[in-house]
């Protein structure tokens, strides 16, 4: 079941194109990961999904009643401003304990809902901007460099819990990731982008691929490749 549809889409700012010509399809179940260097659109392309953004040309088709759920690149709270885990996950609605208790779960959070978020670590933190994102049990799972600042261990536990998470829900997700060595084999599916899309397909496909190597360099063997799962994504072509 296709959730997403994107065709020639073109967003500038100030008069200069930030991303042109893009064309995405993402599919109910596949995992699909954007790479690509600073300043490449990535960023770009999830806020035009989410509808932050107004793109210039192009159209973005979703489903009927399309439940997307969004962690963003950074959130910074006030380190002096006391809030619980539970507080955090009600803003900026109210939502039941049980509902609450649940995102926790499937995010894989260890500490207590009344347990203070200045207490918690990185990857703690993460996991609980994750559980509000699955507060809303959504079709569409999109991260913006959510295992930014995390070790190698922590970045290899956040992704085979977004692995669970899309095994349970049968949702989508859309990720972007600088760590390539693991996202590449994290992945159904991998866009490299710098500003159009260079190459797209499987991740063996696009690390054999000359633009993939001219823009990331040779990278075949490496201390990061911490696990490839084997989920095989419904039908559904690489995008061009």
């Amino acid at each position: 079941m296709k959730l997403l549809s994107i065709d020639a889409l073109d967003v500038a700012f100030g008069g200069h194109l930030v991303l042109e010509d893009i064309h995405l399809d993402l599919a109910r179940g596949e995992i699909v990961t954007i790479v690509g260097p600073n300043g490449s659109g990535k960023t770009t392309l999830l806020k035009s999904i989410i509808g932050a953004l107004t793109p210039r040309r192009g159209r973005i088709e979703k489903a009927s009643g399309l439940v997307v759920g969004y962690v963003p690149q950074r959130l910074h709270l006030d380190a002096t401003l006391p809030m619980t885990v539970s507080r955090l996950m009600r803003l900026p609605r109210r939502h039941s304990a049980h509902d609450i208790e649940s995102a926790l779960r499937r995010a894989g959070v260890t500490p207590q809902a009344d347990s203070q978020i200045n207490d918690l670590s990185g990857g703690q933190f993460q996991r609980v901007l994750l559980a509000r994102a699955l507060l809303s049990s959504p079709d569409l799972l999109i991260l913006d460099e959510a295992t930014q600042g995390l070790d190698q261990q922590g970045m290899a536990d956040f992704y085979r819990q977004i692995e669970r998470v899309r095994q349970e829900l049968g949702c989508a997700v859309l990720m972007v990731s600088h760590e390539l060595h693991v996202v590449m084999r994290t992945s159904d599916r991998v866009i490299c982008l710098n500003r159009s899309i260079c190459c797209a397909g499987t991740p063996e496909g696009v690390a054999a691929s000359p633009a993939y190597r001219a823009m990331f360099g040779h990278d075949d063997d490496d201390g990061m490749a911490l696990y490839r799962h084997h989920h095989t994504p419904t039908s559904l072509e690489p995008s061009p």
